[in-house]
């Protein structure tokens, strides 16, 4: 049931920000607190919380050096998806951080070249590789 619901919340961003080009904080912010009060139950508070901060803290410099390439949405989007990375270690947190950028990146050349886009959003990428990150945990 945790797993449908935190895979709901992914969707529901990701299909927000597809289509309106932004994160809402009425998504973002109350993922991010289902997360920590989930993680804290069940003893991984502390891992969520510095996942979380580590993650915000980069995402944060990137939109404070590049406010137009990076949004404010994907800075509190980060806060959850750092939390919940983060409840599952350190290799599963970077591999969810190192994968989204790549992401975005590739799909951003590809609608460059396909269909002139000039940008694409981040926050889809930031959840799809979150849960491919969450799923190669639970595969090792």
């Amino acid at each position: 049931m945790l797993t449908a619901a935190v895979l709901l919340w992914m969707a529901a961003l990701t299909g927000y920000d597809v289509r309106q080009c932004r994160l809402p904080n009425g998504l973002t912010l109350p993922g991010f607190a289902a997360v920590m009060l989930v993680a804290t139950g069940s003893g991984h508070g502390p891992a969520a919380a510095l996942g979380a901060a580590a993650l915000t803290t980069v995402y944060l410099l990137v939109h404070l050096l590049a406010p137009t390439a990076m949004g404010a949405g994907d800075v509190k989007l980060a806060l959850g998806l750092g939390a919940l990375t983060g409840c599952f270690g350190t290799d599963v947190w970077f591999l969810a951080a190192i994968a989204a950028p790549l992401l975005t990146a590739v799909v951003g050349i590809v609608a460059r070249l396909g269909w002139s886009a000039k940008t694409v959003p981040h926050g889809p990428s930031m959840c799809l590789a979150s849960a491919a990150a969450l799923g190669v945990a639970q595969l090792a």
